[in-house]
């Protein structure tokens, strides 16, 4: 397997299939530093890298000057107060007011598998699949240790990175912050590659290059959030899609979170991801201990493509779970944009007898069927049915739906509370509040305190009821505002500081109840739109809602962006009615549908009531989504063309594992005068396999694909769609 321990240079190397990581030990004390991480190599011995034969030189050789080995020493998991002056990965707080912690090698095991988090999504290997290496650090004064766990992928050049911490000392500590990982690497005129966004402009990709201080990006609203990604990327200077090397990070985390990078007066990158430590304050008792979060780890020499291929197989691998981990997905009607709060059964079943005569699968019924909910100001917390509107509850309902040949699913928002409720009028203490002070809404809302117990019971309670209580078979789970106002009237003063990740915590617990007892249930997470969409929520649900913005032309800087960590398979979207409702704008039916081909595909709008020109596609496209659901949920992602950079053109190709077909989609975002046929330069496809394309005479080899291009002939019009359908000869003939 992939790890080695080389006693005689003290150093650890962990190999995936075409990477190198290496740590050594150095010194008496035993301080653990990063050596390399890259392009795979075969030497062990490489702890020149270190530089510790140079000045300032080791402790042992130079006590007189620590300070200036430690502030310049590559550090593997850096400490605060003791003369490293970048920043720490771990700083603490003692009884005594003193934050001083250092932290050197005691022990290590290397064992195959890995172990489960407590309470946190992580990911999982089958046999064989991964190994383990767990370095033990110990500072000896306080009696505090910290376990680094390294999981080695060989398969997809993952590693996967997190941190426990043992008070094994006799006096009670508080930890003021923890990251999952930290990497010291010397600058290469490194560039950061951040997601950022909006609300309805999730996951836009930026570029800038590091200069001396901190960059970062961090979300301080108790979730992965829109306007920042769990994810950063350090590149060298000009990568692209196919070349240079990138070095990637992202968190199995839905909470608050930071990355960072911080560039030192010696030019070297100290590179951490974890929990977002400014509202971060954790009591660990004597014996007690805290896991962080999984930050999972690659490198590429083949531009971002690379980090991409690796990601996606990764995550659809070891990450996500369950009966639909390898399964189609239904194509679904969501009644949201459609109604809004306005319907009732006879409305829903004249959506689902519409539907299900053009091969609509799923009805989903979004918010509004509970309490006595007909406005975003009332009933959260209330999970029962609204009979005024339903007259026989889901019971009648779900019958009616799946007589007409359609599954049935429902919309909730566990984690709010309504200020008007009968929840929150039984339990005022349940929301998230600062006492004496007048708790921040939005959306007309509350946030549940998910770290009470007696919270997280009373929710799953009503939830379980009511998916007893009739056929459902997919589950939306919504969460539609951040957190502030941060307290809670069940934890002690001391401990405030805990609420954000113990309330993450809660979701985590509620979510793994629900795909444990109702292991049927598709569950897809949502989070006004793409809030959360991250890793860790993956864990859970096998796809996301990507976005609230449902504009074909929108969305493509929206998916794009998403695609380039996670699997097309994992993106909730749907044809939306026109003129948009997030931006007014009316692009083509059939483009729409192109678009929304690149991931879990779905309707939302009323099908009863668009032009009859619109509803006679629909079997069309649904037949289009049967044809390429494993070629998309299975096929290897390649970024084409992108529209975010030019107003032409935005373009993408899946690529089957064996390389037998792929599927080519191609957006004209703006039509201009003089347009010609636009060449494509494919990827993935085997250069000595010939391709024809579906429908047409023309057979082209595989390396002419790739290397001379394909000619896409000109289209009219703003906002025009192509999809493409190359299929592999069965002979090899040149």
């Amino acid at each position: 397997m992939g790890i080695i321990y080389d006693e005689t240079g003290r150093v650890f190397k962990l190999d995936t299939l075409h990477t190198s990581y290496m740590m050594g030990i150095a010194d008496e004390e035993g301080f653990l530093g990063h050596i390399y991480y890259g392009k795979r190599i075969s030497a062990c011995d490489v702890s020149y890298l270190l530089r510790i034969q140079e000045p300032p030189f080791v402790p042992s050789k130079n006590n007189g000057d620590r300070i200036s080995f430690l502030d310049a020493f590559p550090v593997e998991y850096p400490t605060h107060g003791i003369g490293d002056f970048r920043e720490a990965a771990l700083r603490i707080r003692t009884q005594g007011g003193h934050k001083a912690c250092a932290l050197t090698y005691v022990s290590h095991r290397i064992y195959e598998g890995k172990k489960k988090l407590p309470g946190l999504p992580a990911s999982f290997a089958g046999e064989g699949e991964c190994e383990t290496l767990e370095i033990v650090c110990r500072d000896k004064s306080l009696g505090l240790e910290a376990v680094l766990s390294y999981s080695v992928f060989e398969d997809s050049d993952v590693t996967a990175r997190h941190v426990e911490i043992r008070n094994q000392g006799g006096e009670k500590l508080w930890l003021e912050k923890v990251s999952s990982m930290s990497l010291d690497m010397d600058n290469r005129d490194f560039e950061a590659l951040t997601l950022h966004g909006s609300w309805a402009r999730e996951r836009h990709g930026q570029r800038r290059r590091l200069g001396n201080g901190f960059q970062g990006i961090a979300s301080h609203r108790g979730m992965s959030g829109h306007q920042d990604h769990p994810f950063m990327a350090l590149v060298t200077e000009h990568t692209t899609q196919e070349r240079g090397e990138v070095y990637g990070v992202q968190l199995m985390y839905s909470g608050s979170y930071e990355i960072l990078a911080d560039v030192s007066q010696h030019n070297t990158v100290r590179w951490q991801a974890g929990l977002e430590s400014e509202d971060f304050c954790w009591e660990l008792n004597p014996g007690e201990s805290f896991c962080a979060p999984e930050a999972l780890l690659i490198y590429s020499d083949r531009g971002l493509d690379g980090m991409t291929a690796g990601f996606h197989d990764f995550i659809r691998e070891h990450v996500i779970r369950g009966k639909y981990k390898n399964r189609k997905r239904p194509v679904l009607i969501n009644n949201w944009e459609a109604t809004y709060f306005d319907f009732n059964t006879e409305k829903l079943l004249s959506i689902a007898g519409e539907a299900a005569g053009l091969g609509i699968e799923m009805l989903v019924m979004d918010d509004g069927w509970f309490g006595h909910r007909s406005r975003a100001d009332s009933s959260l917390g209330d999970w029962y049915v609204n009979e005024e509107k339903l007259p026989g509850g889901l019971p009648r309902l779900v019958e009616e739906v799946n007589r007409l040949g359609l599954k049935f699913g429902i919309w909730f928002e566990p984690e709010m509370i309504s200020p008007e409720s009968e929840l929150c009028r039984k339990h005022p203490d349940w929301a998230i509040a600062v006492p004496g002070r007048t708790p921040s809404m939005a959306r007309e809302q509350l946030v549940l305190d998910f770290s009470r117990r007696e919270v997280v019971e009373g929710i799953w309670e009503q939830m379980e009821a009511v998916l007893k209580s009739a056929n459902i078979e997919y589950v939306k789970w919504d969460m539609n505002r951040p957190l502030c106002d941060l307290g809670s009237a069940a934890l002690p003063p001391q401990r405030q500081g805990e609420l954000l990740h113990r309330y993450m915590l809660g979701v985590y617990e509620l979510q793994e109840r629900l795909v444990t007892r109702f292991p049927d249930i598709l569950l897809e997470n949502c989070a006004s739109g793409g809030g959360r969409y991250d890793a860790g929520m993956l864990y859970y649900s096998p796809q996301i809602w990507c976005s609230d913005d449902t504009d074909a032309i929108e969305r493509l800087a929206i998916q794009e962006g998403t695609a380039m960590l996670y699997p097309l398979s994992t993106m909730g979207a749907h044809v939306s009615d026109c003129p948009n409702h997030t931006i007014g704008r009316t692009a083509p039916f059939e483009t729409r549908g192109y678009v929304a081909l690149a991931g879990t595909f779905g309707y939302e709008l009323d099908v009863t009531r668009i032009p009859e020109t619109d509803r006679e596609q629909i079997p069309g496209r649904i037949a289009l989504y049967h044809k390429y659901s494993d070629l998309v949920r299975e096929g290897d992602y390649y970024r084409i063309s992108s529209a975010a950079q030019s107003c032409g053109c935005d373009c993408w190709q899946v690529v089957s594992k064996d390389k037998k077909e792929s599927m080519v989609t191609v957006i004209q975002v703006l039509c201009a005068p003089g347009n010609r046929t636009r060449i494509l330069y494919l990827k993935g496809l085997d250069p000595e396999k010939r391709y024809r394309i579906e429908g047409e005479d023309t057979i082209i080899k595989g390396d002419s694909l790739m290397y001379a291009g394909l000619p896409v002939p000109a289209m009219k019009g703003d906002f025009a769609g192509k999809v493409m359908h190359l299929v592999a000869e069965n002979d090899k003939t040149k």
